[in-house]
């Protein structure tokens, strides 16, 4: 098997449980983390291109339950590429002003422009996974938002943005012994909070919630893919493959522009 068929995107049923939260298709930690410095060259090189040529926007969206890496997966990202392209955004508990919306209101406002590398740390998914495992909305409301979603995002492929998907998928045991590192690591206990526990209590719930989002929202134009997340290094590998896979194929050029005969003054 070489290193590309294990990033196959969703196609079809999931079934989470059927899938390895510690797989690494025969990849040894070594290997992974050489890879993983090639990668990084080439993907800072690439964007350089995708920067200049400022013909398509990338966004990159990290979903998983607490503790699965998603700030660990951004940092990773952002180490290799220039943080003049990248945007950022992460979205927790609407605001007043967000409830008084539409639900995708918020999230279209930090769409990457053109030549931008978007990351967003949770998504509009949060729309069709806690707000449906916590029923804070109808079911016949978050029921509709799968179609609203795919529309959404059409929308933006369409218009000139790669999308890639990411459901960094743990196991209830990893998850379990990173809460517990936080409570034990006085630099990073200020990152646990209680309320964690309590969607922790609805992981059977939120694995279904996964499985319909999965099923319903995977497209060509807008992939999903399940990364084995209890592994970092390989998690890491992973993730950055996608982003040189997804800018490779759209190779991006460097703009070939003509000054003429420019006489630079002493």
């Amino acid at each position: 098997m070489s290193k590309h068929d294990c990033l196959e995107p969703i196609s079809g049923q999931v079934k989470l449980a059927r899938i390895d939260t510690r797989e690494t298709h025969g990849m040894t930690q070594e290997e992974a983390e050489a890879h993983y410095l090639v990668l990084q060259a080439r993907l800072k090189k690439l964007q350089e291109r995708f920067y200049a040529a400022n013909s398509h926007a990338l966004l990159l969206l990290l979903q998983g339950m607490d503790t699965s890496g998603k700030d660990g997966t951004i940092k990773k990202v952002v180490d290799a590429v220039d943080p003049q392209g990248v945007h950022l955004a992460s979205f927790k508990a609407p605001t007043a002003e967000e409830l008084a919306h539409d639900f995708l209101w918020r999230i279209h406002q930090q769409v990457p422009a053109k030549g931008q590398i978007g990351i967003f740390n949770r998504s509009h998914y949060e729309d069709v996974l806690i707000v449906r495992v916590r029923s804070f909305v109808p079911e016949n409301i978050w029921r509709r938002r799968y179609e609203q979603i795919n529309n959404f995002e059409k929308n933006l492929a369409d218009t000139g943005t790669i999308i890639i998907k990411v459901m960094l998928h743990i196991s209830k045991a990893e998850q379990k012994a990173r809460l517990e590192a936080r409570l034990a690591d006085p630099e990073k206990r200020w990152k646990f909070n209680p309320g964690d526990l309590k969607e922790r209590e609805k992981w059977d719930d939120y694995q279904e919630a996964y499985e319909a989002a999965l099923e319903k929202c995977s497209h060509p134009h807008a992939p999903w893919y399940v990364i084995p997340a209890d592994r970092k290094w390989y998690r890491n590998w992973a993730i950055t493959q996608l982003l040189v896979n997804a800018l490779e194929k759209l190779n991006p050029k460097f703009p070939q522009i003509d000054h003429g005969t420019v006489v630079i003054p002493d």
